[in-house]
């Protein structure tokens, strides 16, 4: 079985998501290693209709990105893990957990997979997007449907 030193929770903050957050810390018990968190703000605006252009709002992203982070915080004190480090990245998830992932040197990262079927499946999900682009090892852990 293989041994980590640091893993990385990729957090939606959705519904089910609290599974992935837990395997990660019992995880990170387990192994003994560091635990990080990150969260990507996806804010996409209304931008892709040409007919109606808004520029970006870039108040309502570091809104976003403020409540993110105080909600990371919120969450690794609620696994035991107070000196987790927070990341919170603006742009396509799966490319943003990786990227932090490579520059962090970690070597898992666990995500929530919803089990998306259909449409869903082909226009990809983050899970699959990350398990494709990962640097390291992924779990994905099932969060429902």
């Amino acid at each position: 079985m293989a041994s980590y030193s640091h893993i990385l929770l990729a957090v939606d903050f959705s519904d089910g998501s609290q599974a992935a957050a837990d395997k990660a810390a019992q995880l990170a018990g387990l192994f003994n290693a560091r635990l990080s968190l990150v969260h990507v703000v996806e804010f996409l605006g209304l931008s892709f209709n040409p007919e109606f252009p808004i520029p970006d709002d870039l108040e309502l992203e570091r809104r976003l990105a403020e409540s993110a982070d105080q909600r990371l915080r919120e969450l690794a004190l609620k696994l035991g893990h107070a000196r987790a480090g927070i990341h919170v990245q603006v742009g396509s998830p799966k490319h943003e957990i990786c990227r932090v992932a490579e520059e962090s040197a970690v070597d898992l990262i666990v995500v929530g997979s919803h089990g998306r079927h259909g449409l869903q499946l082909l226009l990809g999900s983050t899970a699959n997007g990350v398990l494709h682009l990962a640097p390291c090892d992924v779990l994905a852990v099932s969060v429902g449907k």
